[in-house]
């Protein structure tokens, strides 16, 4: 068969375009078959060059710069939205989509009274109307730069477990705030030798205000005076701790000082992290997250480390949401998880009955106070001071240690830099 030239092919499309659009099925079939016979199309392409036309391939002009435009949907998120997005998602610790989603109006409130952000009134409306899922979608390649692991170094104190009630999961009572879970994160940083500073970390149930403490060591005076300190920063009364059966503890001297004060006290069951699962998430996202995995250990770093965590009480209680799992169901083999509306631990107070109006307005007092951004920037400083005075001695260790090097690197907090805070 001879092959047609381009202003034949041209010429042939523009007169069978029309005919097949008007022709019945069986017509189109014949159609189709004198086409492909006569110009060499495969069956596919011809169909679609008959239905749709040849605008798209030979209508074009292609000196014209809206020739070079994609086809398809008008990108909605534009590169400026994105840009405003990702702030904002950095200034509050990258939280997921439907976290982001629950503050978002709250934030930029916020952010533009402090003068940390400067949005036009399209991108404004465009951040605000955003979805959860699309949020993840537009973040996801941001979000895998921001990877860490870490381990446990509990040991067990039993002489005194028969005397503290246990308590699983089931048992809580989410209403009522001042029942905190507590535990100890290790900073040992891959080498358990010799004493390393922990961090006392404990969340109330109900509302999930964070409070942690960083220690000497897990001595129990230590644990105790920072429990002590923990009291007297809540915005509520404490009525109830429950621990895990580490012997820092399991011991006389805290049963008494419970006692004492009409505290309530009870533990987890051993090996059963779950029954301790508020505060053993928060180990990750509130200790982790923030301080890293180095080996902390001298008074100074135990100082920076108070010095974040100051900070983190405000920005972690006042700024960034959590959901709580409100219903579990079992089907089989399928396992059905329901939470209910992202909030701050301080809305939660704020909505909680039990909590009294004088600490309220306390609350609402000091949330008038403070920038996020700002806080932000503060730890991001502290952080960037302790993991380089952790990691100037890392190196003097870590080629006699057998732990691989990568599972006590500091976490990726500081990538907030480059996202222009």
């Amino acid at each position: 068969m001879k092959e047609l030239n381009l202003n034949t092919r041209k010429a042939l499309i523009s007169q069978l375009i029309n005919r097949y659009k008007k022709s019945s099925k069986k017509s189109k079939s014949k159609l189709l078959d004198e086409f492909v016979a006569t110009i060499g199309y495969n069956r596919c392409y011809a169909r679609r060059i008959l239905r749709q036309g040849h605008k798209r391939r030979y209508e074009w002009n292609h000196s014209s710069p809206a020739s070079k435009k994609p086809p398809g949907r008008k990108r909605k998120y534009t590169a400026e939205i994105f840009d405003a997005l990702i702030k904002v998602w950095a200034i509050l610790n990258f939280p997921c989509g439907k976290r982001l989603k629950a503050i978002m109006k709250e934030i930029i409130e916020v952010l533009e009274k402090w003068g940390e952000i400067h949005l036009s009134e399209e991108i404004k409306a465009l951040l605000l109307v955003v979805s959860a899922s699309t949020i993840d979608r537009l973040l996801k390649a941001e979000r895998k730069k921001l990877q860490i692991k870490g381990r446990s170094g509990t040991k067990p104190g039993s002489l005194l477990k028969h005397k503290i009630p246990i308590r699983t999961f089931a048992d809580w009572d989410n209403a009522k705030p001042g029942f905190l879970q507590i535990d100890l994160v290790g900073h040992e940083g891959g080498n358990a030798r010799g004493d390393f500073c922990q961090t006392l970390d404990a969340t109330d149930v109900a509302t999930g205000w964070i409070d942690p403490e960083a220690i000497k060591n897990k001595a129990q005076v230590w644990v105790f005076k920072a429990l002590e300190h923990i009291r007297r920063r809540l915005p509520f009364p404490l009525l109830g701790i429950n621990s895990d059966c580490g012997s820092e503890f399991i011991n006389s001297h805290l049963i008494r000082y419970c006692h004492k004060h009409k505290v309530t006290f009870t533990r987890s069951r051993a090996s059963k992290k779950n029954d301790n699962c508020y505060v053993e998430q928060k180990n990750y996202t509130a200790v982790r997250q923030t301080v890293g995995y180095y080996r902390y250990d001298t008074p100074r770093e135990q100082a920076l480390l108070n010095q974040i965590y100051a900070i983190y009480r405000l920005y972690g209680n006042f700024f960034l949401p959590q959901m709580k799992l409100t219903e579990k169901i079992r089907n089989g083999s399928k396992v059905t998880k329901k939470y209910d509306r992202p909030q701050t631990p301080y809305a939660r107070a704020l909505a909680n009955a039990y909590v009294s109006g004088e600490a309220k307005e306390k609350l609402k007092q000091q949330y008038a106070t403070l920038n996020p951004a700002k806080l932000r920037r503060d730890m991001l400083l502290l952080q960037e001071k302790l993991h380089r005075l952790a990691s100037s001695k890392h190196n003097l260790w870590a080629s006699e240690s057998t732990t691989p090097v990568e599972s006590v690197v500091a976490p990726q907090e500081n990538l907030a830099y480059a996202y222009a805070l």
